[in-house]
């Protein structure tokens, strides 16, 4: 059985470190590593990239096209997908509704100035509210790349339009395995390489088995340094030796996917709680 396989990264740079709390700005240390992705992340992965012939994704904040815009022309130059990742990286759950819209046209802007043909969001934290599927669909785009409610693309109804959701999870994510800055909420141990590659492939091999998509989400701060560099190049040997993984852009995915007239069909339908069940602290 044949899969698909998207390589997806977030191109965050300052931002989401910033959205924390803007004191971290003064700190030139933690701003010089989240930098490290668009100076140095990004040309390594596309470097990567390059020597396989494959396609990526990457998803750009808004306020890092601003900041690093040689960035995001180099990746449209090596003819990948520019998608829509917010403009300041905020959780839409700390948004009020006017708040979130202004933030999404504000990045759709900046992105579609750059050049880039958006096609499909992937929403900061993956903690979209019940009402961002919709403002993505209003927008006219294709796709979205936030929810873990599967592991095979889907029709999500939003009420405004229907969209492709190509499910991600916590486990496919370098920020759960290499994110460490010295202050809180970032504290965490940074896992070895060797642990990561053998996670990410262990993944893949059982979703070949039961015919997932496979969706790996990195962040070029992280995984651009030259050892995690290396197990993505492993990862992409593996999945390549192998000869049942097909390696596309998100866009491609969602495209194929809404052509399949087969393809599962859901409803968007927000989890209504029964008054006093639950503590509301």
């Amino acid at each position: 059985m044949n899969i698909q396989a998207c390589l997806t990264f977030d191109v965050d740079g300052e931002a989401p470190v910033l959205a924390e709390n803007v004191r971290h700005a003064r700190n030139a240390g933690v701003m010089s590593h989240q930098a490290y992705g668009p100076l140095v992340g990004i040309p390594r992965i596309l470097d990567l990239l390059r020597e396989y012939a494959l396609p990526a994704t990457f998803f750009v904040a808004g306020v890092t096209a601003d900041r690093y815009p040689q960035a995001v022309e180099s990746i449209l130059a090596a003819g990948h997908e520019v998608g829509h990742h917010s403009y300041a990286h905020f959780s839409p759950l700390a948004q009020t509704e006017d708040e979130e819209r202004a933030d999404f046209e504000r990045a759709l802007e900046v992105l579609q100035r750059a050049g880039a043909e958006v096609q499909g969001f992937r929403c900061p934290n993956w903690e979209p509210a019940w009402r961002t599927p919709r403002i993505v669909a209003e927008h006219g785009l294709a796709y979205d790349s936030s929810l873990m409610d599967a592991d095979r693309a889907y029709l999500l109804d939003t009420g405004a339009g229907e969209i492709v959701e190509l499910p991600v999870h916590w486990s496919l994510d370098d920020w759960e395995q290499y994110v460490y800055l010295p202050d809180s909420p970032f504290r965490s141990a940074i896992e070895s390489p060797a642990k990561v590659l053998d996670l990410w492939i262990s993944e893949l091999d059982a979703m070949r088995r039961y015919g997932c998509l496979f969706v790996l989400t990195c962040h070029p701060f992280l995984s651009g340094r030259p050892h995690r560099a290396e197990v993505l190049r492993t990862l992409i040997e593996h999945a390549l030796a192998a000869g049942d993984v097909e390696f596309a852009a998100c866009r491609d995915v969602a495209r194929q996917a809404r052509a399949n007239p087969d393809l599962d069909r859901r409803l968007l339908t927000p989890v209504e709680i029964e008054p006093g069940l639950y503590p509301d602290a």
